[in-house]
């Protein structure tokens, strides 16, 4: 639980409803909130999924777990706490997007059930939307762009997962992509037409 520190705060409501910005911008916001080992291709979907969806003429944001750890959470390492707290301000961050009616994706590992479903708390059914992109750690390990499994295994790194920490996969996420056994383009196609089947690309 996080100490709230702040006193003397009132929250103040604008005159611009959510409803009329997600009309302007003909979507529903969300939180696509992408989740799996390092390697298993998290960022590379959710990249494709905003680059197709912007060239449909929505708008749409992905908070990666590396560009935000350059700057919001520079100041947060990897331990249990610290990852606890990189994933509470992401939910946070995803939730005023969201607010926005800016369709958002996150790709963070989160290696915590209780750290994601903290995330989901945050927003109203149907808004947080977890996409487990489940590849073999063996796969990520042959794959290991950063050569980040090759440090772990030296002992260089300390506390990675899936090898000395634990992946906690979600129990029943709204999309489970096996991204080993199709194409970044297919994943994508994949998250599209399930906002598709959820009313939350519009024409209109």
């Amino acid at each position: 639980m996080t100490e709230i520190k702040a006193t003397n705060i009132t929250w103040h409501e604008g005159h611009v409803s959510r409803e009329e910005r997600e009309r302007l911008l003909k979507q529903g916001g969300c939180l696509i909130w992408f989740t799996g080992l390092s390697g298993s291709g998290k960022s590379t979907i959710a990249y494709t999924v905003e680059h197709e969806l912007v060239k449909r003429g929505h708008l749409c944001y992905v908070l990666d777990g590396d560009n935000i750890r350059h700057g919001l959470n520079k100041n947060l390492g990897f331990s249990a706490e610290d990852r606890a707290e990189n994933i509470r301000r992401i939910g946070e961050v995803g939730k005023l997007f969201v607010d926005t009616g800016v369709i958002t994706m996150t790709a963070f590992i989160s290696p915590y059930r209780a750290d994601r479903d903290a995330a989901r708390a945050l927003l109203k059914d149907g808004e947080f939307i977890e996409v487990l992109v489940d590849v073999p750690i063996e796969t990520c390990e042959e794959r290991d762009p950063k050569g980040l499994y090759k440090k772990a295994r030296a002992g260089e790194i300390k506390g990675f997962t899936g090898i000395d920490d634990p992946y906690e996969a979600p129990e029943k996420p709204e999309i489970t992509v096996r991204n080993g056994e199709c194409t970044p383009q297919e994943a994508a196609a994949q998250v599209i037409k399930y906002l598709e089947d959820k009313g939350l690309l519009r024409t209109a």
